[in-house]
């Protein structure tokens, strides 16, 4: 994994209800982060995607926490696409340290492209495929 660049960096702004009482990023907080580093990641790729009818779906998540993230930290969400299937992708993502360059937190999650319309997985669309690629700048699909 320390090989794998991230070419779409987000930066968090941190709220006070982020904080528990021991003064650091709740667990579960982390998630919204990498909620919001997944959106903005499908719309700065591919920012024809009509969520309306099409969408990704996370199937399965595992969060490893390596750091704490206090208060006067400056954090940001960094996201790549590691590998596409048929009807899945392999996303990989961490929180770092903006100023330090420290990883608190990396997750990877499998997401299942959805048709809203159907309530059903579906194949992952060939633009879909071709733009991620495109962004990640390598080929990304599964080897059969």
């Amino acid at each position: 994994m320390e090989d794998l660049r991230f070419y779409h960096t987000l930066p968090i702004q941190l709220r006070f209800n982020d904080f528990d009482k021991f003064g650091h990023v709740n667990n579960t907080v982390y998630f919204m982060y990498y909620d919001l580093g997944k959106a903005e990641y499908f719309s700065t790729v591919y920012p024809l995607l009509d969520l309306e009818k099409n969408g990704v779906v996370v199937v399965n998540i595992e969060a490893n926490f390596l750091s704490q993230i206090k208060a006067s930290s400056n954090v940001a969400v960094e996201t790549a696409v590691v590998e596409i299937g048929n009807k899945s992708m392999t996303l990989v993502q961490r929180v770092i340290d903006t100023d330090s360059k420290e990883v608190k937190c990396i997750c990877k999650s499998i997401l299942v492209a959805f048709d809203l319309e159907k309530h059903d997985s579906k194949e992952i669309p060939e633009d879909w495929k071709e733009a991620i690629c495109a962004f990640e700048r390598r080929d990304l699909r599964k080897k059969k």
